[in-house]
């Protein structure tokens, strides 16, 4: 997958089409449907990141998001906005050839529809992925969602071209607001995606090996249940150090997405890419204030570009 390039302007065109008709941009969910789309079912399936004559140096970006009811009306903010994530990472050259998969989770103890997996795209197929994602609206009420279970599918049903002949890894963001389960259960993944493991897998192992062909991030958002929440920012900062990002203002996700793409690839500074912001009147401030302590915790780390069975150090951010 990954051809075709972004159109803003067919995008913009789809979006009226969409509010003069009265349609909700995620069409399938608000039709009634309570059952993955044929599309986005994870069972048996890989999603490719591959190079091509139009995009020779693919870069892989995984973003998920829980669609359960802690988060509220997030998931529709969400949107809204990540479509314009692709336009934002071009104009400014944060990255050359953008191949972007949008995701859901849900939890996989209760919910029809755990695990949701868009494809790798370069053009606007990646907006009929998101309107194709049900919205849940469940979860278990326990402060815990699946998110092991698409970290798993990232990790073991994903192939990049970025990591397998360059040695870069893509990027993966996980936007939620709870804790997510402390295994992979053998169970759920054969329920799910199809696969027979002989045993469950402890979620520090999981995280380990998804860190290996993704920079992965966790953004918790302002208006979700349980944003602030002290225990699920000391769960994923154990799991991701400064990697756990505090997300003030979800109306600004592009906006952080696009500058950790373009700080991880070396194309910017933080200081740089706020004032890219700033000068198309983007909101700086907010992503200031989450970006920071990233910033501050990456330094002047040589890229140590994922061998596929050993991490380098703790894994925290090894790019420039």
């Amino acid at each position: 997958m990954g051809s075709g390039v972004w159109s803003t302007d067919v995008y913009d065109a789809a979006d009226r089409y969409r509010r003069s008709n009265g349609h909700s941009a995620f069409a399938y969910s608000d039709s009634g449907a309570r059952t993955v789309h044929h599309k986005l079912d994870p069972r048996g399936t890989v999603r490719e990141s591959r190079d091509s004559q139009e995009h020779p140096d693919s870069l892989a970006i995984a973003v998920v998001f829980d669609v359960t009811g802690s988060m509220g009306d997030i998931p529709r903010v969400l949107q809204t906005k990540l479509p314009k994530l692709l336009g934002l990472l071009l104009r400014k050259n944060y990255a050359r050839d953008p191949q972007i998969l949008f995701g859901a989770v849900g939890d996989a103890t209760c919910d029809r529809v755990p695990l949701q997996i868009g494809q790798f795209e370069s053009d606007n197929r990646m907006d009929d992925d998101l309107s194709r994602i049900v919205l849940e609206g469940g979860g278990g009420g326990q402060m815990t969602e699946s998110y092991e279970l698409a970290l798993y599918y990232l990790a073991r049903h994903t192939e990049l071209d970025c990591f397998t002949k360059r040695g870069r890894r893509g990027y993966l963001f996980v936007i939620g607001d709870e804790l997510a389960y402390d295994r992979v259960k053998a169970r759920e993944v054969r329920n799910v995606c199809g696969d027979d493991l002989s045993e469950d897998i402890p979620v520090r192992r999981i995280v380990s090996e998804v860190r290996r062909k993704f920079d992965t991030y966790y953004l918790l958002p302002r208006g979700s249940n349980y944003a602030g929440n002290t225990k699920v920012l000391d769960f994923w900062r154990g799991l991701l150090g400064q990697n756990a990002v505090e997300l003030d203002d979800p109306d600004a996700v592009c906006e952080t997405i696009a500058l950790l793409v373009g700080l991880g690839e070396a194309a910017i500074d933080l200081e740089g890419g706020l004032a890219d912001l700033a000068e198309v009147g983007l909101r700086a401030e907010s992503v200031s204030t989450a970006l920071e302590p990233v910033d501050q915790g990456r330094g002047r780390v040589l890229a140590t570009w994922g061998l596929p069975t050993t991490l380098q150090g703790d894994d925290r951010i090894s790019r420039l």
